[in-house]
C-alpha cells in the first residue's frame, strides 16, 4: 500500500533546503495516517503547500484546521475520518520540525499529547483499561498487550534499559537489531488507548535524530502500514501454533532506514500461516511472492478476511476493521474488492437496501480455504 502524498513531490525534488524539510515532514506526517485507514482532505493539502512555501506558520495552519472544522456546517463520519488525520498531521509536521526531544516515559507520554492534541480528551494519558485489537496479519488474532496497571512500571524498566545501554564498539547490524527490540518493546506495552502507532513512530523518528542518525523520511511515509504490522509480527507468540516473535521484518525495515539497504517490504510477508504458494521460500531479503492467489492488495486481502463466512454492513466493516474514513475504506478495500470478484453485495438489484450487508464470493471462500 502505497501512503505517498504526490502532491509534495515537486518540493522533494527542488533545492531549497527549507521547503524540502517542510516537505519531507508533511509527507512523514500525512503517510502515518494510512495506519488507521485515514487520509487527509484537500483542505489540509492545500494549506500544507502554503506552509511549505512558507507563506504561513505552522500554527497558523493548524489554526486555519481547527476553523475549517469549527465552521462546517454538515458533519458525519467521513468529517470525522478526515478532521482527525488534518489536525494529527499538522500536530506531527510541527512535532518533527522541532529540535527538541527528551528521552523518558514522560517525554514519550508528551509526544502523543502533541500528536493528538484537540483530537483526543486522553492525549498524552496512559489507558485506564486493557485492550484488546484484531490484526488481520494474525488472522484476526491479538497481540497481548500490557495490563494497564503495569504501563508505567514496564516503561520505566524499558526506558532504564536503554539509557544503560552502551551502543560503543557496535556493529551497525548490531545497532539495529537493538534498536528494533527497544522500539518493539514500548510499542508492546500499548501505553495508550488510540494512536500508539502514530506515537511510536514520530518517538522514533526524534530519537534516531537524537543519536545523530539522518532517518530515510521515505521509508515512514510509504511504509507506515508494514511498520505497524513488522510491530505487531515482533511481539505475537502463540506457542500452540508454533509460533513465535519474529523481529526479522522490522529489523528489515530499520536496515533499509539505517543502512541503505534494499529489503522488500510487503505486508503479505508477514502474514501467518499463509497458504503454500505464499509461503516465504527465500529467508534473504529479496523475494517475489506471486499475486495470482491472493486479493489485488493488502488491503483487500484484510478485508476478506475480516469478512470469512460473515455477512457485515459498511459500518460493521469499519470497525471490524479498525478505521474511521469511510471515503477511503470504499475507495481502498470495499470497492476493489468487488471489482475483483473477492466480495458482493447481499442485494445486488437494491444497492440501497436499509439491510444492505457484504459477503464472501466463491472466489473470497476459495482463498480463505487455500489460506487454511
Amino acid at each position: 500500500m502505497k501512503n505517498t502524498p504526490n502532491e509534495f513531490d515537486e518540493y522533494l525534488r527542488q533545492g531549497e533546503p527549507q521547503k524540502r524539510e517542510r516537505a519531507e515532514a508533511w509527507g512523514i506526517a500525512i503517510g502515518l495516517q494510512a495506519v488507521d485507514g485515514l487520509t487527509p482532505s484537500t483542505y489540509l493539502v492545500e494549506t500544507a503547500k502554503r506552509h511549505i512555501e512558507g507563506d504561513i506558520s505552522i500554527d497558523e495552519v493548524r489554526e486555519l484546521i481547527d476553523t475549517y472544522y469549527r465552521t462546517k456546517s454538515a458533519r458525519d463520519a467521513i468529517d470525522e475520518g478526515k478532521e482527525e488525520a488534518d489536525k494529527v498531521s499538522s500536530n506531527i509536521t510541527k512535532l518533527i520540525n522541532e529540535k527538541t526531544f527528551s528521552f523518558s516515559p514522560v517525554g514519550y507520554a508528551a509526544v502523543h499529547g502533541r500528536v493528538f492534541e484537540g483530537v483526543f480528551k486522553f492525549a498524552g494519558k496512559f489507558r485506564d483499561c486493557n485492550i484488546t485489537k484484531r490484526e488481520w496479519v494474525l488472522r484476526g488474532d491479538t497481540v497481548l498487550y500490557v495490563g494497564f496497571d503495569e504501563i508505567r512500571r514496564a516503561l520505566d524498566h524499558d526506558f532504564d534499559r536503554e539509557k544503560e545501554f552502551s551502543y560503543q564498539g557496535l556493529s551497525l547490524a548490531e545497532i539495529i537489531a537493538h534498536i528494533s527490540k527497544f522500539i518493539s518493546g514500548i510499542w508492546q506495552i500499548h501505553a495508550f488507548r488510540e494512536g500508539n502507532t502514530r506515537a511510536t513512530a514520530v518517538f522514533t523518528i526524534k530519537y534516531l535524530r537524537s543519536m545523530g542518525f539522518s532517518v530515510d523520511n521515505e521509508l515512514f511515509r510509504e511504509h507506515s502500514w508494514y511498520f505497524r504490522n513488522a510491530l505487531v509480527r515482533a511481539n505475537y507468540r502463540n506457542v500452540r501454533k508454533g509460533i513465535e516473535p519474529d523481529p526479522e521484518f522490522l529489523e528489515r525495515f530499520f536496515r533499509n532506514l539505517l543502512a541503505g539497504e534494499q529489503n522488500e517490504l510487503k505486508n503479505r510477508f508477514m502474514l501467518i500461516d499463509p497458504p503454500e504458494q505464499l509461503a516465504d521460500k527465500h529467508p534473504t531479503s529479496t523475494r517475489q511472492v506471486p499475486d495470482k492467489l491472493t486479493p489485488s492488495s493488502e488491503s483487500v486481502c484484510g478485508l476478506v478476511r475480516v469478512i470469512g463466512d460473515r455477512q457485515l454492513s459498511v459500518r460493521e466493516l469499519l470497525s471490524e476493521m479498525g478505521l474511521k474514513d469511510r471515503e477511503n475504506f470504499l475507495d481502498n478495500y470495499l470497492n476493489p474488492a468487488i471489482t475483483g470478484g473477492w466480495v458482493k453485495l447481499l442485494y445486488p438489484d437494491s444497492p440501497r437496501h436499509p439491510r444492505q450487508k457484504y459477503l464472501l464470493t466463491v472466489k473470497g471462500s476459495a482463498f480463505l480455504k487455500s489460506a487454511k
